[in-house]
């Protein structure tokens, strides 16, 4: 490995560490309303809460499944995971179904370390990237809007519950247009406008313009919520894949200003050699 390459795994291993040095302040403030055993310990299995309207609330910091031990004594645990580095590690075969363009561009990214990676350039995760990065989001529900603040470069997706439909030809965002209706305790998501500069994972798989993305968000129990993520970009991939992410609530914490360029200081060695 050079020393170039050295430098950028280091930058990724920073990026993944971010949020658990973030967690410092407020962590002292307890959560509101967490449900707690007879005996007083926090019960993270109890039932998800629900609106006054009796819709399930997702409402609360969140991070992905994302935690790893450390493989052998003397290194730091990782906060990355399979679904991270790769989008279709769950997938058969571990990979995603990519047209043969888009293979060559992904292989071309890994070769470069991920040197022109969005989020290394303090550019946004987008959809739905943001689900696998190890940075919380804090979700804020009403009936009509469902609103995910992302601590990524203090990034918002707005989910709208109120009936509107998608837009039929709307200008690429990084985030793109989404839109949510309920299938019993389920909210099922539609997104499209996806901005093509998106990348699907730390190993560049891409995105297009073209991707309609739909996600399936449930809440396990107060602790535990799942999004079932199907893409559908014929651009890129020559079906649509569904892959599943697993994510965490945190209590008694809460989202830090995180400006990426202030005092940044990687970009100039994030050449990809």
């Amino acid at each position: 490995m050079s020393g170039t390459s050295s430098i950028n795994s280091l930058l990724l291993i920073a990026l993944a560490l971010a949020p658990a040095s973030s967690n410092a302040q407020w962590a002292d403030y307890p959560t509101a309303h967490v449900p707690k055993t007879p005996s007083g310990t926090i019960n993270l299995g109890a039932p998800a809460p629900r609106t006054p309207d009796g819709k399930p609330d997702f409402s609360g910091i969140w991070e992905a499944a994302n935690y790893r031990p450390c493989p052998k004594e003397g290194c730091p645990d990782m906060r990355t995971s399979e679904d991270f580095m790769n989008f279709g590690a769950s997938l058969k075969g571990g990979l995603l179904p990519y047209q043969p363009w888009a293979r060559a561009l992904m292989e071309q990214r890994k070769a470069t370390d991920g040197a022109d990676d969005n989020t290394a350039h303090c550019l946004p995760p987008g959809v739905p990237r943001m689900h696998a990065l190890t940075w919380p989001r804090k979700y804020v529900q009403t009936p009509e809007l469902l609103l995910i603040l992302d601590e990524s470069t203090n990034g918002f997706r707005q989910i709208f519950l109120d009936g509107r439909p998608l837009p039929e030809d709307p200008q690429p965002a990084w985030y793109g247009y989404s839109v949510g209706t309920w299938d019993g305790d389920t909210l099922v998501v539609q997104t499209n406008g996806l901005h093509d500069s998106v990348w699907l994972d730390r190993g560049g798989s891409p995105l297009t313009d073209a991707a309609k993305v739909t996600e399936r968000f449930h809440r396990i129990n107060y602790g535990n919520m799942q999004i079932q993520i199907t893409v559908d970009d014929p651009k890129a991939y020559t079906k649509p894949f569904t892959v599943t992410l697993n994510q965490y609530i945190m209590i008694n914490t809460e989202l830090l200003e995180d400006i990426c360029l202030d005092n940044e200081k990687d970009l100039p060695h994030l050449d990809g050699k």
